[in-house]
């Protein structure tokens, strides 16, 4: 039962990528610019938001604010990684691999927002991650994250790490 949410969003995020002029990005405006800008803003803050707490959690604190961002039956998909299914299994991935080891950036102009009608939004680009010991930037990959409003509040529900490769 796991397969149709995944094919659902797999289809969602073709549909997307085949409208690129319905993308909002900080270069490229999208037609409903107002709205639009908005939500990009809006996004744009979120995903700085989630990552600040990724890159501190091994701050006291931080893990579980990097945690608040996400619903608990959230998805993750990672392709060299495989999936999880929840966020507590999310979570200890995170705390055992990430924290103190790594931290993401965002490539500058690659972030992408995409409205979902009633419902969010997805948020597309690429990151890269760099260790903290060496400072060496040496994977890239690309990211689709689907983001659920309810209420005014913003949760991640999907998220797809995928491509990984070397940052040459």
């Amino acid at each position: 039962m796991k397969t149709l949410p995944l094919l659902f969003l797999i289809a969602l995020s073709a549909n997307a990528l085949a409208s690129p002029a319905l993308a909002t990005t900080a270069s490229t405006p999208a037609p409903a610019a107002v709205k639009t800008d908005a939500l990009y803003d809006r996004l744009s803050a979120l995903d700085s938001e989630v990552f600040d707490a990724f890159n501190h959690c091994d701050v006291a604190g931080q893990l579980d604010r990097h945690a608040s961002y996400f619903s608990p039956d959230v998805e993750f998909y990672h392709d060299t990684g495989g999936v999880t299914w929840t966020r507590d299994a999310m979570i200890a991935n995170t705390k055992k691999y990430v924290c103190g080891h790594f931290r993401r950036e965002l490539v500058p102009g690659s972030l992408r927002v995409y409205p979902i009608k009633d419902f969010g939004a997805i948020v597309q680009g690429t990151h890269r991650f760099c260790h903290f010991d060496t400072g060496a930037c040496e994977g890239i990959a690309d990211f689709a994250i689907v983001w659920r409003e309810k209420d005014g509040q913003w949760q991640i529900t999907r998220v797809l790490s995928y491509g990984h490769r070397p940052n040459d």
